[in-house]
């Protein structure tokens, strides 16, 4: 809240918030994360919510009494679609709500990798929410279309801004936590060293951290 009124102008919002629920990894397998920061339900993000560019908000269904207006949502399955997974532990979907006015709801399938990662393939989890690389990009082009400045103001591990270098697009990202800040830091810069050949870099490949008189 700080920071966001010193950026300029971003074309859309999307974003993994606290949803207020106390939320604390307790299954068995879970690494110790710790608790997530504002996590207590006193949060008010309702100044993001409200922005006037395609804003995309997972776990709203948690803070509905934020929300502007109904919107539009997208609903993660983390099941495969035979439903082999349907007796995975915790929630088999999360909601994301989207400003949208018209259209339709959408719904992404992508296999949950549970504690101990997000993405398969042995790619480790930084954070205790984090969510897959291909479920963000998802995310991003149903809610965000062709927008070309996506803004994540819970940055946490940096995966709407891995995503956004998938899709070619630039990212500004904030995190308040200084170990979640460097992670990000990683990830964005190895996911520029890997990009798709196929899909055009954004104007500022070189992740930086900006310094604000706050």
């Amino acid at each position: 809240m700080q920071v966001m009124p010193l950026l300029g102008k971003v074309d859309a919002v999307v974003t993994d918030p606290p949803y207020g629920i106390g939320y604390k990894a307790s299954q068995p397998d879970a690494f110790d994360y710790g608790i997530i920061d504002n996590d207590d339900g006193s949060f008010d993000l309702r100044p993001i919510l409200t922005l006037d560019v395609p804003v995309l908000s997972f776990g709203a269904n948690n803070y509905p009494e934020q929300l502007p207006h109904k919107g539009r949502w997208l609903c993660w399955d983390k099941r495969t679609i035979d439903g082999a997974a349907d007796a995975m532990l915790g929630q088999a979907f999360e909601l994301a709500w989207s400003n949208k006015t018209s259209g339709y709801g959408k719904i992404v399938r992508v296999l949950h990798g549970g504690t101990v990662n997000a993405d398969g393939h042995g790619q480790p989890r930084f954070h205790p929410t984090q969510k897959p690389i291909a479920l963000m990009r998802a995310a991003i082009l149903w809610a965000a279309g062709e927008a070309q400045t996506i803004l994540d103001p819970f940055m946490g591990s940096g995966t709407t801004g891995v995503a956004c270098v998938n899709l070619g697009r630039s990212f500004i990202g904030i995190e308040q936590d200084p170990d979640y800040f460097d992670i990000c830091v990683k990830r964005i810069t190895d996911a520029h060293r890997q990009a798709d050949l196929f899909v055009a870099k954004p104007a500022h490949v070189t992740p930086k951290q900006e310094g604000f008189d706050i």
